[in-house]
């Protein structure tokens, strides 16, 4: 019997030690740091335009920041929305449907209520034909839910500028680019 119990108390005595010791080298590694995601929309020209471009989406620690680049536009104010499809094979532009609006809100300007996830704004373009914006959300995730998930969306750089007003387009004109949102390899 005392064998028996001297036994039984080796192995608790073993399999606390080995716990003791997983539990240190599980304290001196680092913190998981969550996984930054990339996705970018190639914007190619549209009812005739000269406006080509690119879209990159970057998500990390919970954010998504989006940064616009586009060339060869007319000077001014140009509308950029998300839209609802990711398919830009009509000449015009048309293929890829409305605005992207998972919580059917009304159109308008970011920030201010009331908006919807495709009101990204305006961006200026410069005499030169060069434009670019960028702007940081949490209300979009790259691969995440679907009423947040930017993937598989169109993004459209508009004719005119977003007056934030009109129902459901902001009256931004016709579209001049257009891209697909996919994600990066």
């Amino acid at each position: 019997m005392t064998r028996y119990l001297i036994g039984v108390g080796v192995s608790v005595a073993l399999v606390a030690g080995a716990a003791c010791a997983a539990g240190e080298k599980g304290r001196n590694k680092e913190p998981v740091k969550p996984q930054e995601k990339t996705a970018v929309a190639v914007l190619e020209s549209r009812s005739d335009s000269h406006v080509t471009g690119k879209a990159t989406f970057h998500e990390a620690s919970g954010k998504v920041t989006l940064s616009i680049e586009i060339k060869g536009a007319e000077p001014g104010s140009h509308a950029v929305h998300l839209h609802e499809k990711g398919d830009c094979s009509a000449p015009d532009g048309a293929s890829a449907g409305g605005h992207w609006n998972p919580t059917h809100e009304n159109h308008g300007k970011w920030g201010t209520a009331p908006f919807h996830r495709a009101d990204i704004g305006n961006i200026e373009v410069g005499a030169d034909g060069k434009g670019t914006i960028t702007m940081t959300t949490d209300l979009w995730t790259i691969g995440g839910a679907p009423e947040t998930d930017v993937v598989g969306k169109g993004i459209i750089v508009h004719a005119k500028a977003d007056d934030f007003t009109t129902q459901p387009t902001g009256n931004a004109g016709g579209r001049v680019a257009c891209g697909v949102v996919a994600l990066a390899k």
